[in-house]
């Protein structure tokens, strides 16, 4: 970004606080109590009274998954939400999908905004990104604010189409407690955690800190090994006129990945299994399809420091945080990519200490003889492969070669190095109109990020034997630089005129994306992807003590994407940012025993970007500089209801239910993508809804959640609808002995009845949900 430019944007944003600040009080400014250490935010599942759809997850839903599984999945009971992740604890972010009103997270796309105590995640992507589960442990969840359409004028995200999900973590407590849990489940699943809570520290400063640390395998052949350590700390400080909250986490991921199906017929045949195997067989045309070889390693290192104060009336909440996100993405090539012209000299691709930067293959070698020279198969020789992908020629098959021929791989990585560090001022100011409370807000947002990505391949050290590489490739393939700057600005007003309140707001996004190429400079690229101002505006309007209608709008932006530049052959002069208008008409009925909410939404969805896989059921196209690329396809339509209710029956047993009618179509799409005007977006469901029922007796506590999801679209099939069943008996014993304040153990069964079904779908295929699988976790503090 251009510095003058910059700071004439950061100068812009800044001087609406500044205004605010210094603007004279038309009336008694009214200040915010200050928060006391033991203060607690209500969440109201069925949502805030704004003008706009929300809802927040209860303690409930967080009970319905074990303590093992991801934070994503908290959400799936909430209306117009859909989670689908490989397996039962989340253990792959490959497969793992968000769908909300037709906009999705997964392999293809990055649509809907996703924070952490409302700082921005920096993007949600497989490649370089981080969901929600990277910075929070599930024991440490408080809650999860889900704005399913127009959101809250202050999100922060550039992937915000389809709303905001903001992952909220738990405040330390006021009494030193030291609580410890272990779980174990199947598929050789157990998790450790503990979490220290300090008590009193400093005078009013709170803290705590956790560790954890888990492992299982996958379902299908029982042999990935998938771990996560994790650890976090986090302190509130509460001063007269000040709170200060700081919060670090660190997450170390290894997850062996599920592979998507690509038909019907494919699943029919063997529901329980995605062609991955768990044995190595010594043929590298079978052996690409190793399990352990279809890896997602990460790191995550996030923190922030956050300060919350009054000044002259207008209270400020300012925070910066940074971040650290590195890893790599693994597959295994059934061959080593010949980069360098040795003529008759063999292959110094197969000689360890030799690396070769950039440049295009010159083609593959598959076989050797033993001084390292290529193989050619024998004439006229018919391969018997027949798996995967429909088997492979005869240059594959060991059969097509001398019985001394020697069989040669890769291991290819993708790596990725992202650093991000930014700032958050958010202002608000309280005064009286004449018997009419008006409030003003303001703020920005300032990110600067770097990511990185290179691709190596190392030589698989004897493809006879096993997976292990060397560590020093052979060749890399491309190095990148991706350079974002982001400043986010907006305004909002919002009046009480007593029979209605109003909001109208704006705000602006400019984003400045590079591309350096390390190795072919002439491929460096740059883009500015800013916005229009985005408007929005809303009504709340009491009709009852009880009953409240509210309408919303809102223009939603996500910037293209630094994934758009990593092909040299994109053409980024014709991809636009995507962008969405949001519509939100609805009731909330609030009473002592009940909570209902309904809302009608309409949104526009234009300058879609679709991510085109490389992997398809013809196999993977492992020299492409990209796994996929990204081109605008037309738009979204989408409109639907959604409905939420939260019962107590008794004081023992509630009952919570949600529906969600949901048509999502294409509108406009380009012909490359095989989709017509008004067919269904792929992965979105038309109607959904769940029941749950949860009982609370002396020491026990139980209950059964079923949620059913409709038929959706995977492009070239129609993927049929499921109804999966979460159960979960629990007991708390307060103090049983002295010297413990508490005891909880849970029995958690996701998948009760053991449905079989396809869970995440993209273009083109799909991925086979997890069965029913059982934990039984062990709760202790002290």
């Amino acid at each position: 970004m251009n510095p003058t430019k910059l700071k004439q944007r950061s100068l812009l944003a800044l001087s609406v606080l500044a205004a605010m600040a210094g603007t004279p009080v038309l009336a008694e400014a009214m200040n915010a109590p200050a928060a006391q250490p033991d203060e607690i935010e209500e969440v109201t599942v069925v949502g805030r009274s704004v003008s706009y759809a929300n809802n927040a997850t209860e303690e409930s839903m967080i009970k319905q998954q074990s303590s093992m599984t991801s934070v994503l999945a908290t959400i799936d009971n909430l209306p117009g939400v859909l989670i689908n992740e490989g397996d039962t604890f989340g253990s792959d972010d490959w497969s793992t999908s968000i769908s909300i009103r037709g906009f999705s997270v997964d392999l293809d796309q990055q649509q809907i905004g996703m924070t952490v105590d409302g700082i921005a995640n920096g993007n949600s992507n497989y490649g370089g990104g981080a969901k929600a589960n990277r910075y929070i442990d599930t024991e440490n969840l408080r809650a999860v604010e889900v704005s399913q359409g127009t959101a809250d004028i202050a999100s922060r995200s550039h992937e915000a189409l389809g709303g905001t999900i903001n992952f909220t973590t738990i405040n330390p407590g006021t009494e030193e407690l030291l609580t410890v849990s272990s779980t174990f489940g199947e598929f050789d699943a157990q998790k450790l955690f503990m979490r220290y809570e300090t008590g009193e520290i400093a005078a009013d400063t709170y803290a705590w800190i956790s560790m954890s640390t888990q492992e299982n395998s996958d379902w299908m052949t029982q042999t990935a090994e998938n771990t996560r350590d994790h650890m976090a700390a986090k302190f509130v400080s509460y001063m007269s006129n000040m709170d200060i909250t700081g919060y670090i986490s660190y997450d170390d991921t290894h997850e062996d990945n599920y592979q998507r199906i690509f038909s019907l017929e494919q699943f029919a045949q063997s529901p329980a299994w995605d062609e991955l195997t768990g044995n190595w067989t010594g043929v590298p045309y079978i052996d690409q399809s190793y399990r352990r070889g279809w890896s997602t390693l990460r790191e995550n290192l996030f923190a922030y420091l956050e300060a919350n104060m009054s000044l002259g009336g207008v209270d400020v909440k300012a925070n910066a945080y940074w971040h650290k996100n590195e890893g790599r993405g693994d597959w295994v090539p059934p061959y080593v990519v010949d980069v360098n012209d040795d003529g008759s000299n063999g292959h110094s691709e197969l000689v360890h200490g030799n690396t070769y930067e950039g440049g295009a293959p010159l083609g593959q070698i598959y076989f050797v003889d033993a001084n390292g020279n290529s193989l050619s198969p024998m004439a006229d020789c018919e391969s018997s492969l027949t798996f995967p992908y429909g088997g492979g020629g005869a240059v594959y098959d060991p059969a097509c070669y001398p019985t001394n021929a020697i069989p040669v791989g890769s291991y290819r990585h993708t790596n990725y190095d992202k650093q991000r560090t930014g700032i958050n001022i958010d202002a608000v100011w309280v005064a009286q109109i004449g018997d009419m409370e008006n409030t003003l807000r303001a703020g920005l947002w300032y990110e600067d990020y770097e990511r990185k990505e290179n691709r190596s391949w190392q030589k698989i050290i004897d493809s006879r034997v096993g997976y292990q590489f060397d560590e020093t490739p052979y060749w890399v393939q491309y190095s990148s630089e991706f350079p974002v700057e982001t400043l986010m600005y907006y305004v909002e007003d919002e009046i009480d005129l007593g029979v209605a309140t109003l909001r109208v707001g704006a705000k602006k996004f400019n984003v400045d994306i590079e591309k350096k190429d390390l190795f072919v400079p002439g491929n460096s690229l740059s883009v500015e992807s800013d916005s229009d101002v985005l408007f929005s505006a809303g009504v709340v309007a009491p009709v009852t003590d009880e009953i409240e209608v509210f309408a919303g709008f809102a223009q939603n932006y996500a910037a293209i994407k630094d994934g758009v530049l990593e092909s040299s052959s994109v053409d980024i002069s014709s991809v636009e940012p995507e962008t969405a208008d949001n519509i939100d008409l609805g009731l909330r009925y609030v009473a002592a025993d009940i909570n209902v909410s309904l809302t009608y939404y309409n949104i526009d969805f234009d300058n879609r970007i679709t991510y085109q896989s490389a992997e398809d059921a013809d196999g993977v196209d492992y020299l492409g500089e990209l796994d996929g690329t990204y081109v605008n396809v037309g738009g979204v339509q989408s409109d639907g209801i959604e409905v939420a209710m939260d019962y107590t029956i008794t004081n023992k047993l509630g009952l919570y239910f949600s529906y969600t009618h949901n048509n999502s179509e294409y509108k406009d799409p380009a012909a490359s993508t095989g989709f017509v005007d008004g067919q269904r977006v792929v992965g979105s469901a038309e109607d959904m809804f769940v029941v749950s029922l949860d009982y609370t007796a002396d020491v026990y506590n139980m209950g059964l959640s079923t949620k059913y999801v409709g038929e959706r679209s995977a492009g070239s099939f129609e993927v049929d609808s499921y109804t999966v069943a979460d159960f979960y008996l629990g007991a708390v014993v307060d103090s049983p002995v002295q010297g413990i304040s508490n005891i909880d153990v849970r029995l958690t069964i996701n998948n009760l009845f053991d449905s079989s079904y396809l869970g995440t779908v993209v273009n083109g295929g799909a991925w086979i949900g997890a069965p029913r699988t059982a934990a039984l976790n062990l709760k202790a503090s002290f």
